[in-house]
């Protein structure tokens, strides 16, 4: 599944649990690769943030791993969290201060988020070309960019549908 697929999975109907499985599958393979220790807590936290298709916020996480047995006290999630995004298994949404499974683990690649401002569907397209602009328009200016993160607001297919 190339990129452009896995990012309208997000707004389509799909066996997702498939859909994480192969991702779930995909970031082992890689952490494997790289000598990375997928812990339970890490691992159930990527589960976590695999089963939807939006972002939660780490409280959100946290809440699920205590009633998992794995801790209640905030730094459980926000460690676990922490390696999965300095990893490339999840992003951060800075404007819902809150995290999502990355849908191609291990891959080079620039995101744009497109977040549903309705249901809160979070999905994940491929932005290079944006990025691409970016780097132009701050290279005339003699700046380089170590980082973007590039988010956009407005209404999946099925809420713009409904609307």
């Amino acid at each position: 599944m190339d990129a452009r697929t896995r990012g309208a999975a997000a707004f389509e109907p799909h066996d997702h649990s498939r859909c994480a499985a192969s991702i779930l599958s995909h970031a082992e393979e890689v952490a494997a690769a790289a000598g990375l220790r997928l812990t339970p807590v890490r691992r159930r936290t990527l589960e976590i943030l695999l089963e939807e298709h939006r972002a939660l916020g780490a409280y959100e996480v946290l809440d699920r791993l205590a009633q998992e047995g794995f801790g209640n006290k905030p730094p459980v999630a926000y460690r676990a969290l922490d390696f999965l995004v300095e990893q490339g298994f999840a992003h951060r949404i800075r404007r819902l201060n809150a995290f999502t499974a990355c849908m191609h683990p291990g891959e080079a690649h620039a995101p744009a988020f497109l977040i549903c401002s309705r249901c809160g569907a979070v999905a994940e397209a491929p932005a290079e070309p944006v990025r691409a602009a970016l780097d132009a328009a701050a290279g005339q200016l003699g700046f380089v960019i170590e980082r973007t993160n590039i988010e956009a607001v407005g209404l999946c297919p099925a809420c713009r549908e409904a609307a």
